[in-house]
C-alpha cells in the first residue's frame, strides 16, 4: 500500500510507448470501477487503459488472439496478487516461449500477513523480484498492511478481499503492525 506500484506500472508502459513499442496492461476485474471504465488509476491522478481479467481469463489465449495484431513489447499487470496459480504459469510460458517480458505489480500479503495466491507463485517462479518500498509513520520500511475501520480499529480477522484505499488500510513496519494489533487500534505516532 502507498508504495507507488500503479504509478510505476503506468510509467513503465509510458516508457515503452514513447519508444514506439506496444504494451498490454491488465487489471483484475474485481478492481475495475464501472464508472471509470477499464482503466488503471494511480492515487496521484494518472491513469491508462487496461484489459480486465478474472480467474477464468487466459493470458496465452489473449496474447495469441486477433486483438493483438501488433507486436507486443511488454505485458504489465496491476494488482498481480489476484492472479491464479494457472495464470502465473501461463505468464511464465509467455516469457519463455513467446519472448515477451512481463512486469507485475502487487502486494505480497493480505492484512493478516497471509500470501495471496498470485503472489505466492510469482515469488516462486519470477525471474527477478524488485521491491517498491513505502514507509511506516515512524520512517522505517513498511512491510505490513493493517485493515482498519473508520474509527481506527484494527481488524485481526475477516475476508481476504475487502476493497478500499487509505481509508481502509495503513502500511506499517512490523513493530508498529504488531503494536496496533495488540492495542486494537491503528497507531499513527510513537506516543500512542
Amino acid at each position: 500500500m502507498n508504495a507507488g506500484k500503479t504509478t510505476s506500472l503506468l510509467q513503465s508502459s509510458y516508457n515503452y510507448n514513447e519508444r514506439g513499442m506496444n504494451t498490454l496492461c491488465f487489471l483484475p476485474k474485481c478492481m475495475s470501477v464501472s464508472e471509470r471504465g477499464q482503466k488503471i488509476h494511480s492515487r496521484i491522478g494518472i491513469d491508462g487503459g487496461a484489459t480486465c481479467f478474472d480467474e477464468s481469463f487466459s493470458f496465452c489465449d489473449f496474447v495469441n488472439g486477433d486483438v493483438t495484431r501488433d507486436k507486443i513489447s511488454c505485458l504489465l499487470i496491476d494488482e498481480a496478487q489476484f492472479l491464479t496459480k494457472l495464470q502465473v504459469y501461463e505468464l511464465t510460458d509467455i516469457v519463455d516461449f513467446m519472448n515477451i517480458p512481463i512486469l507485475t505489480y502487487g502486494l505480497r500479503t493480505d492484512f493478516l500477513q497471509n500470501l495471496f495466491e498470485g503472489s505466492k507463485y510469482l515469488l516462486a517462479w519470477a525471474d527477478e523480484l524488485i521491491e517498491i518500498k513505502t514507509i511506516c509513520f515512524c520512517g522505517k520500511k513498511a512491510t505490513m498492511t493493517a485493515r482498519v475501520s473508520s474509527d481506527g480499529r484494527v481488524f485481526n480477522s475477516g475476508e481476504q478481499l475487502a476493497f478500499g484505499g487509505n481509508e481502509s488500510y495503513i502500511s506499517f513496519c512490523r513493530k508498529h503492525y504488531k503494536m496496533s494489533l495488540e492495542r486494537g487500534v491503528a497507531l499513527v505516532c510513537e506516543d500512542q
